[in-house]
């Protein structure tokens, strides 16, 4: 996988994890050279930003669902401030 953060920008949240795993396992089994180990770092760093930023995303979703009666009524506006 190209090492940029357009390659993690499309990724859905379950794959950028999931890469995100293969990426601790080969830095945690030790066998990887030094060079290969920083790039895989910067890529680990980028996907947990990406994972960050989608759950984020679903975050304020959750918040702007609107409950009425005991369940869902509606959504409000997203205030971003």
């Amino acid at each position: 996988m190209p090492d940029s953060a357009d390659s993690t920008a499309d990724l859905s949240f379950e794959d950028a994890l999931k890469r995100l795993e293969t990426i601790v396992a080969q830095l945690e089994s030790g066998d990887v050279p030094l060079d290969r180990s920083i790039a895989l770092y910067a890529e680990g760093d980028k996907l947990r930003a990406r994972c960050e930023q989608r759950l984020a995303e679903a975050q304020a979703r959750i918040d702007q669902i609107v409950l009425g009666d005991g369940g869902p009524a509606g959504l409000k506006p997203f205030d971003a401030h």
